[in-house]
């Protein structure tokens, strides 16, 4: 993209009162957006109102500002970075059917690996999932990374950050691909959250970010759910990890079930509030998923899982385990479970957590961890 036909770009996106819609029968009718911005109010009117036709006439003070940063941007990195326009080519044909494509979409990462939707799952999930979530959202996406597919999600705390580092660890057994790709309510020039920073890079190594905000946008609550649309579009179907009612990945499972596609959701404690949305989906027809075969299965071509070099653990071998359970428990219910010394089951809780097969939970609870 020149730097003449970025100008027009942005200065559509940014023109008060041109929403998307506006926009995109602006263009449908009078093709590219420099082709806008030669037309006279009169013809303008034709298709929009009168403030809009007048708000095309003039310059946005925000536009020459904005233009130098995007424009520096892109040629800093220019194997790295792109503007991909809506109508070009390498727009993602998956979202031209989605609910209000976007009119740019901002990319950073491996743009030499093509973005195949149709091997593409989108994961996603509490922002504070419980141990045994989070596991579970890193080990399928490792398995599901090692069986060729691309992991969507949208570098938040808790499952979307587990979800991509696990994609990243299963990169290796399929690196013609893309590991992952994040979907960021912010400006590419920002990250948010902050402690991702490093994630982010690594998934600009073998995978994308990817936005439609203009750079220096800063993170507004209501650009997340917006994104929600694209990381539905984005993949051929959504697993949910773990979601409590009012979870914003309720909101992408529908989105996702809305444009056709197949909707998994992995069930958990009926203890656990972070489970109850999952539950409600499968209430209403997602598939309950036990493992990650159970979605590869699901796709054209599905195949057996690679084998994962995970250490498994026998429960017969250990009583403590054993009366521990899959829900959380007590310190006291488990002495009482156990019978053991407050001393010696200490000693044997903090070998197990060590050993990353117990978790503790706020409130003195502790919960074993299932590996997959």
């Amino acid at each position: 993209m020149e730097r003449d036909e970025l100008g027009a770009w942005l200065r559509l996106i940014l023109t008060p009162g041109i929403g998307n819609d506006s926009a995109r029968r602006l263009l449908a009718a009078l093709g590219l957006p420099a082709l806008i911005f030669e037309q006279d109010p009169a013809a303008l009117q034709q298709l929009l109102r009168p403030s809009q036709a007048q708000a095309l006439q003039e310059t946005p003070e925000d536009l020459p500002a904005l233009l130098d940063s995007t424009w520096a941007w892109l040629q800093e990195a220019p194997q790295t970075r792109a503007l991909v326009a809506l109508g070009d080519a390498r727009y993602p044909v998956s979202l031209l059917n989605i609910e209000d494509p976007p009119l740019l979409l901002y990319l950073m990462g491996r743009l030499d690996l093509p973005l195949d939707t149709s091997r593409s799952l989108a994961m996603v999930g509490s922002r504070n999932p419980t141990p045994q979530g989070a596991l579970n959202a890193r080990q399928f996406a490792q398995a599901l990374g090692q069986a060729g597919l691309t992991i969507v999600s949208g570098l938040a705390l808790g499952v979307d950050g587990a979800a991509h580092e696990g994609a990243l660890a299963g990169h290796a057994q399929a690196p013609d691909r893309l590991a992952t790709v994040a979907v960021v309510g912010t400006g590419l020039d920002r990250v948010y959250p902050k402690g991702h920073r490093d994630l982010a890079h690594r998934i600009c190594e073998h995978g994308l970010l990817i936005s439609e905000y203009p750079l220096g946008t800063p993170p507004l609550a209501a650009n997340f759910p917006r994104r929600n649309r694209l990381i539905a579009g984005l993949s051929s179907a959504t697993l949910v990890v773990e979601a409590a009612l009012q979870s914003g990945s309720l909101i992408t499972a529908r989105l996702a079930a809305e444009q056709g596609k197949d909707v998994f959701a992995i069930p958990g404690s009926i203890h656990a509030t972070q489970s109850h949305g999952c539950h409600a989906l499968i209430r209403q027809g997602a598939k309950l998923v036990e493992s990650a075969q159970d979605i590869l299965e699901e796709f054209p071509g599905g195949s057996a899982l690679p084998e994962l070099a995970a250490h498994h653990h026998d429960a017969t071998e250990d009583g403590v385990l054993q009366a521990m359970g899959l829900d959380p428990v007590s310190l006291d219910a488990l002495q009482a479970r156990t019978g053991l010394d407050i001393a010696p089951l200490q000693a044997r809780l903090m070998a197990l957590e060590l050993d990353g097969q117990v978790a503790r939970l706020p409130g003195g609870l502790l919960q074993r961890l299932v590996r997959a």
